[in-house]
């Protein structure tokens, strides 16, 4: 196929393409209009009759969202997008967004269809057809059959998982103006749920204590000492390698994570670039990761062939790779049956609470924490801030104190 530009005013082009002649021999094309540059219109004409060519295209008066959000999740999400955060995407299109709003076409898709889908999915979650199978082979009466044929409603859907929705629907339909096939996104015009604020539970250093004990001897000591004392993430401890810790120095390298895909435990890269980063370590962990070294080679060796070397310092049993679930499955049952209420993720809050509690710069706690910004760290513990600012204007008091008592035996 062919095209041609033609100029329609300031910054505005006509892009015409040549479909051929019909059977009654009329000429036939398809106009789109672009705004910008000559050298961005001539751009768009190669992407259109590229898509032509190869049966990619689809007029954005007839496209569907159900087919939008498909072609987005492909050619825009997957390449831009780490595996977990795509899989999440995908699982919210297909199971939340779709189901909702795919019926309707992109052009036509208003704030009011945005915010009607969000209000039912806050009040009854989603729609789910089919009866649920049973191993019970108990007979049951007719009208007991046709409940089970009618379709069953889930609970409302959190707050926070409707707010993921809005995101990620804001998120498509923006590329969807760059690609010029909205003018504007209507998503800008829908007010989206705020979650309730829940903080995840910290352990104070009696309970961190005890925890510690517990774990002595146990593979999961290594890990949990770890995330205790220096803020680390699940993955970022389970896909930590030996030759990225400096046991002279003291210290020990982020630089990739153990993330959990539909296909199994898979590495990727740290969630941003401040979370690629450099831990000094207190003596208490660098002596027990020494220990932990020799035991582990020690291992190896009894091991022999069974053994899988990934240089993983908190590896499977065999050397493999944790399965990330599995781990924290363990750690559950085992804080359970200590008498101690944290999950694995609250001993990295436990880690920065601390230390905002024993004075430690924000700055500083941000930066072993790997947050992207201070703004995060202050948001994520301004829980723990009141009492230091109790502290900080019971030192300014006693500071002026002091001066104007100087003052006062000076004269």
């Amino acid at each position: 196929m062919k095209g041609h530009l033609r100029k329609r005013g300031p910054g505005a082009w006509a892009l015409i393409v040549e479909l051929g002649r019909d059977a009654e021999g009329k000429r036939r094309q398809k106009w789109h209009t672009f705004h910008g540059n000559k050298k961005d219109a001539e751009a768009e004409l190669t992407r259109l009759l590229h898509e032509l060519n190869t049966g990619m295209y689809a007029e954005p008066d007839k496209m569907l969202v159900r087919d939008y959000l498909d072609r987005w999740l492909k050619d825009y999400a997957k390449p831009n997008v780490a595996p977990r955060t795509y899989e999440r995407y995908q699982e919210l299109v297909e199971g939340n967004l779709v189901p909702a709003i795919g019926h309707l076409p992109l052009t036509k898709l208003r704030p009011l269809h945005i915010q009607a889908m969000e209000v039912e999915a806050l009040a009854n979650g989603r729609k789910v057809r089919g009866a649920k199978k049973t191993k019970d082979k108990a007979p049951v009466s007719e009208h007991d059959k046709t409940d089970e044929k009618q379709e069953r409603v889930k609970p409302g859907l959190s707050a926070r998982t409707v707010l993921h929705m809005h995101r990620v629907l804001r998120s498509a339909l923006q590329q969807a103006v760059r690609w010029q096939l909205l003018s504007r996104n209507p998503c800008d015009a829908v007010k989206p749920p705020r979650p309730e604020r829940t903080e995840v539970k910290a352990l104070d250093e009696k309970q961190t204590a005890q925890l510690l004990q517990a774990t002595v001897g146990a593979r999961l000591y290594i890990p949990v000492l770890v995330a205790v004392t220096t803020g680390m993430r699940r993955g970022e401890i389970l896909g930590l390698q030996w030759q990225d810790v400096d046991l002279e120095a003291s210290t020990l390298r982020v630089r990739q994570t153990l993330g959990l895909l539909k296909s199994g435990p898979t590495y990727a890269a740290p969630k941003s670039e401040k979370s690629c980063r450099v831990v000094s370590l207190p003596t208490i962990t660098s002596e027990a990761l020494k220990e932990h070294r020799r035991a582990q080679a020690a291992r190896r060796l009894a091991l022999g062939p069974v053994w899988h070397d990934h240089d993983l310092v908190c590896p499977g049993e065999d050397g493999r790779p944790w399965h990330p679930g599995t781990f924290s499955h363990l750690f559950q049952h085992f804080a359970r049956r200590v008498g101690v209420d944290v999950t694995f993720h609250g001993l990295r809050h436990t880690h920065a609470t601390q230390l905002l509690r024993a004075g430690v710069h924000v700055k500083i706690v941000s930066e072993r924490l790997g947050h992207s910004t201070i703004a995060l760290t202050l948001d994520t513990y301004s829980h723990v801030l009141p009492g230091m600012q109790e502290d900080a204007a019971a030192r300014v008091d006693a500071a002026l104190r002091t001066a104007f008592s100087g003052l006062s035996r000076g004269n």
